[in-house]
């Protein structure tokens, strides 16, 4: 005797347990109707129709919905790659939190995860020379970029991009320029 067809038995069991929670529309969705889920009532019903051998039902793929869903997976990688970058560059905890809505514990998970001592402190006063180069090429990326001074994200990317070839946290490169920002120093 032929197996039962698998895809019956997860619709039964989905529609089973719609109708047990209540979900009578979602499983009207499904393509049940009255008399169908009536039916479904009856254990001698609901396993007759689950142990069919013969296919009685068919998926259908919402591309767009699944293509979307795929986009997500990308970009959570992405956020999660972007977050790692930044704290190697020594960005704040708060500073995290503020961008990427994350607690403090799970910053301190993810400074575990890929292996950054803990901080203790907080990161030395930038230097004159090291204010005045830090300014310069902050604000010649600004005009390269055209980036305006309220978009914090395009901030944050230069403010990466900038303590990658000076070497500086991120913190600290940060605070300097919220702080030109606030006194109009653009």
């Amino acid at each position: 005797m032929p197996d039962p067809h698998p895809l019956n038995q997860a619709v039964i069991a989905q529609a089973l347990h719609d109708l047990r929670n209540g979900q009578l529309r979602r499983a009207k969705s499904m393509g049940f109707d009255d008399t169908a889920l009536e039916a479904l009532k009856h254990p001698a019903m609901a396993s007759l129709l689950a142990n069919a051998t013969v296919k009685w039902c068919s998926v259908s793929v919402n591309k767009e919905v699944l293509h979307h869903l795929l986009s997500q997976v990308n970009d959570v990688t992405r956020e999660i790659e972007e977050i790692d970058r930044l704290l190697r560059l020594g960005a704040s905890t708060e500073l995290i939190s503020k961008f990427y809505g994350l607690t403090h514990q799970e910053i301190a998970l993810r400074r575990d995860v890929i292996g950054l001592p803990k901080r203790k402190g907080r990161h030395p006063v930038l230097s004159e020379e090291q204010d005045a180069d830090l300014w310069h090429r902050w604000s010649a990326t600004v005009k390269e970029r055209g980036t305006e001074l309220n978009d914090d994200m395009a901030m944050l990317a230069i403010t990466a991009d900038l303590a990658e070839c000076t070497g500086l946290p991120i913190s600290v490169i940060w605070s300097a320029i919220r702080g030109w920002i606030d006194e109009g120093l653009v």
